[in-house]
């Protein structure tokens, strides 16, 4: 079982076909509210450790996660690493997690002031991303900043987060019209159980060569057969601390799709979550999934997905479930 390597977007950069997202690691996102629940420091170099011995070449995280915890946490990790195999450095700038600020901050000064704090943390940055669109920051101040960045050697390529296909299509409007680098490619939510990208977004996406690596690809965990049965989630687990985010995929008729699935996986000997996840592995417009165990067992769900083939017949079938 070896992971592949698969070209992202339009950047000439190389990445393996799964990320590991660090977004747990001392907290779940950039919530206050959650800081302090999620993975330990410990434990998170422990789920690095696990993913860079599975084949994952590319960490993904932010500058608001946890409150900058996240990325402290990769940045101990990283400068532990001798001997290690090279990874390529993700992470996000834009979105404000702390009082009194709230809503993104993609402005000039406040991208190059936390591409400093970022690099200061985490050693180096490789692939920068914007976390969320900023409705009041002019789209030339923010892509000029990210071309400067760029330029400058500090980062290799970037890319957007949290976008839909308006703002995917002004973003290279604008680029082209300044003549600037674009973005090479998208960040969003996309899963079985979230797939609102396919009607318009992803379209676009192909259309334009970008790169589309989605984030949370198991819905917190909806997509196993955890929750079937009417538990409740585990103390700590995604679902436990951050439910509001996940409350639509929890619905009788969502949970109901996702026993269907599992049906289909018995069938071909595999977990619920190992079949989600090689939908997503197999998605013609999906580069890369990202993927954040919070448990060394949870990786089995992955190599499950590397080592199953899709065909024609069961993706038609899982695309039938959840239509």
């Amino acid at each position: 079982m070896t992971m592949a390597r698969v070209g992202l977007g339009t950047t000439g950069i190389e990445i393996s076909e799964f990320c590991f997202g660090a977004g747990s690691i001392g907290g779940i996102g950039s919530s206050a509210a959650t800081r302090g629940k999620g993975l330990t420091a410990e434990e998170g170099a422990a789920r690095l450790d696990e993913a860079i011995e599975l084949g994952v070449r590319v960490v993904d995280t932010a500058d608001a996660y946890a409150g900058g915890d996240s990325e402290r946490a990769v940045g101990a990790w990283l400068a532990a690493g001798e001997g290690r195999p090279e990874v390529l450095v993700e992470t996000k700038v834009g979105n404000i997690g702390r009082p009194p600020q709230e809503g993104a901050d993609l402005s000039a000064g406040h991208i190059a002031r936390q591409l400093r704090q970022s690099i200061e943390r985490l050693g180096r940055v490789d692939l920068y991303l914007s976390h969320a669109p900023d409705p009041t920051t002019p789209l030339e101040e923010s892509l000029t900043a990210f071309a400067e960045a760029r330029a400058e050697g500090l980062i290799r390529a970037y890319g957007c987060c949290n976008v839909d296909a308006g703002a995917l299509e002004a973003l290279l409007a604008a680029a082209d019209r300044l003549g600037l680098p674009r973005p090479g490619w998208v960040q969003n939510r996309f899963s079985l159980v979230a797939r609102d990208d396919e009607a318009a977004l992803l379209p676009l996406v192909a259309a334009e060569g970008l790169g589309y690596t989605p984030f949370s690809p198991l819905a917190g965990g909806v997509l196993s057969d955890r929750y079937l049965d009417g538990a409740r989630p585990e103390p700590g687990s995604h679902l436990d601390v951050a439910g509001p985010m996940y409350a639509a995929f929890t619905t009788p008729a969502v949970l109901d799709r996702v026993a269907r699935l599992t049906e289909l996986a018995r069938e071909r000997e595999v977990s619920t979550s190992g079949l989600a996840l090689a939908w997503l592995r197999w998605h013609p417009l999906v580069t890369a999934p990202i993927v954040a165990p919070s448990r060394p067992a949870q990786w089995a769900a992955v190599r499950e997905a590397l080592a199953l083939p899709l065909d024609a017949a069961l993706r038609d079938e899982i695309d039938a479930i959840f239509a």
